[in-house]
């Protein structure tokens, strides 16, 4: 098995193998290129993220800058929006669903290193997967640590740390990310 296929697998594999280190140069290049546009080129900027990312269902929109490291693992629903300083590091896969808001300089860690420092030296990792339901909204500078489903319809507070499943349907804020309360009718504010 190639590392790049242990990677895809959710296996460690050797983050300095060649194969992968042109996957984070091809990532790296078309993002440069994508937070070099203009506002007003959108076209292009839909052809970038199709290119970059594993799959686009429908229309999504990046503020830039951006930074991810391979983009393959990357999935996003129809109508998200992300806004500007996103980082997702995504050795691991990041599913993103449909109507997602997310703030600015929100971050998504999918990696996972040893923990003995002569493993770690090693430039072994594995990638644990995000998950991030539908109709989500995550405040501004939130991180998003590997293994952690958010379900859908949750808000994730701005600053928030999350470190385990938030369930849906639910404001969660901290550090560590903690459930406050359901959503509920009492929350409409438009009539």
């Amino acid at each position: 098995m190639t590392q790049k296929e242990r990677l895809l697998h959710g296996l460690y594999f050797d983050a300095s193998d060649p194969e992968i280190h042109q996957d984070r140069m091809r990532a790296q290049r078309l993002i440069n290129q994508y937070n070099r546009l203009e506002e007003t080129e959108q076209e292009e900027a839909q052809r970038i993220l199709h290119e970059l990312l594993g799959s686009i269902e429908g229309h999504c929109y990046f503020v830039p800058p951006i930074f991810i490291d391979y983009g393959h693992n990357i999935h996003i629903g129809d109508g998200t929006f992300v806004n500007t300083g996103f980082t997702a590091l995504d050795s691991g896969k990041i599913h993103i669903g449909r109507r997602t808001f997310i703030g600015p300089h929100v971050s998504i860690y999918t990696p996972h290193h040893p923990l003995l420092a002569e493993e770690r030296n090693t430039y072994h990792e594995c990638g644990r997967p995000v998950t991030i339901g539908d109709d989500v909204w995550i405040g501004g500078s939130a991180t998003i640590l590997g293994g952690v489903t958010i379900g859908d319809g949750a808000v994730i507070g701005a600053g928030s740390v999350v470190t385990r499943d938030i369930p849906a349907r639910v404001l969660a804020v901290g550090n560590p990310c903690r459930v406050l309360r359901p959503i509920t009718e009492a929350d409409r504010v438009l009539g």
